[in-house]
């Protein structure tokens, strides 16, 4: 099965020769139904989740960027082992159904841990782990079931499948606070009958791709080995070097909640304007980044995010603003999730794909999570504005120095 995204044939134009259809696997779609199930458990828990530690539980904005950094910079610590895991025992849909599991079993270990800030934490950074472990095989699985001249389309079609997941989770997390008057528990159960079941669609559709590449060719000193490549060298550099002068989505989302006085019952719904932005543009900018460069379009969605981060901190208030900035938050997924990924692929041997690429992914989310941490205590000491401005100056020079550099040759 194929999803046809072809182009009128040469033949039409006069030039008597057909080109090769342009195609998104069977296995891409599959992934994507996969975290489209995923997202809608995971993101009826990201919802909720800054509101139940910020106005629940009392947390103050450092104590919250400690459990932020925590929950996004987790994955940092195995993502490099799941891809060398999966590389190594050729199974890359075996570890990627392990992550998958063990995610979805945190969901009920969010309803044990009650009030308790330290068990919340300990659940949050196993959650993660299970990301961690099959984010990287997942992208390998993605990567190796393209055509290298699509990879940026294909990436694009999971990614906007998994956001209507990310647009739908809010909308279930809000039915199930309304119906169950307010109950976390009721939500955080929700969420883990939904995690499970993308666990059984990944085992009963999506195929493994197995690479005929020698088990000794396969070791954590290869993987160190890949950053003596000058290419996949300054591509991890300046994705980490970003992550770090990146706010996390939660923080974004309690900006707008503090400039423009949201109401908790409409908390849950800010999340959607990011995702709907992000499912309208991640296919149109993953073709973009095929035809004129994956660099400069992962370089366009920073400046989004830093023009959005403007935007909300800015003089004016006006309710239009806080959709604008939603709007450049969407742009900025759209334009460097998948992009990277597609990017940073074509620079890994297929038989290190799963590896190669949590490398990358593990200097971004150790820098996300070092960039939660001082954020929380910038805004801690200087109050909110201040904070914002500081963080959208540093965003603005490292993604100016990126575009100078330009680390991916077209």
């Amino acid at each position: 099965m194929y999803i046809a995204a072809s182009r009128t044939s040469d033949l039409a134009n006069g030039t008597g020769r057909k080109p090769a259809l342009r195609r998104v696997a069977a296995n891409v779609v599959a992934l994507g139904v996969v975290s489209l199930v995923t997202d809608i458990s995971s993101e009826m828990v990201t919802a909720v989740l800054p509101l139940y530690l910020v106005l629940g539980l009392g947390l103050n904005p450092l104590q919250f960027g400690l459990l932020d950094g925590l929950y996004a910079g987790a994955t940092a610590v195995v993502r490099v082992l799941g891809g060398h895991l999966a590389d190594r025992w050729r199974r890359l849909k075996a570890v990627a159904g392990f992550g998958y599991g063990l995610s979805a079993v945190c969901k009920l270990g969010l309803i044990a841990a009650g009030s308790s800030v330290a068990a919340i934490g300990v659940v949050l950074a196993a959650d993660r782990t299970g990301k961690g472990l099959r984010t990287a095989p997942r992208d390998a699985l993605i990567s190796l079931s393209s055509e290298p001249g699509t990879l940026g389309r294909s990436f694009g079609v999971h990614r906007a499948l998994d956001t209507v997941g990310a647009f739908l989770g809010p909308l279930v997390a809000m039915g199930v606070l309304a119906l169950s008057v307010g109950s976390y528990t009721s939500v955080f159960f929700t969420s883990f009958c939904i995690a499970a079941l993308a666990v059984l669609l990944l085992v009963l559709f999506v195929r493994d791709h197995p690479v005929s590449v020698a088990r000794a060719g396969v070791s954590l000193r290869a993987a160190v080995n890949l950053l003596r490549s000058q290419d996949f060298r300054r591509v991890t550099i300046w994705a980490a070097l970003l992550g770090l002068v990146t706010v996390g989505d939660s923080f974004i989302y309690l900006l707008l909640q503090r400039r423009w006085d949201v109401a908790a019952t409409y908390f849950p719904l800010l999340p959607l304007g990011t995702a709907g932005v992000y499912l309208l543009l991640a296919v149109p900018l993953g073709r973009l980044a095929d035809r004129i460069g994956r660099w400069p379009v992962f370089l366009g969605g920073h400046a989004a995010l830093c023009l959005a981060l403007v935007l909300i901190c800015g003089p004016q208030a006006g309710f239009w603003l806080a959709v604008v900035a939603l709007g450049l938050h969407g742009v900025f997924y759209a334009a460097t999730d998948g992009v990277l990924m597609a990017a940073a692929g074509p620079l890994v041997p297929s038989g290190l794909r799963a590896t190669g690429l949590a490398v990358v992914q593990t200097g971004q989310a150790a820098a996300r999570m070092l960039s939660s941490v001082l954020f929380g205590l910038a805004w801690t000491l200087w109050d909110l504005r201040p904070a914002v401005f500081v963080a959208a100056g540093c965003l603005a020079t490292v993604a100016v120095a990126a575009a100078i550099v330009k680390p991916v040759r077209p």
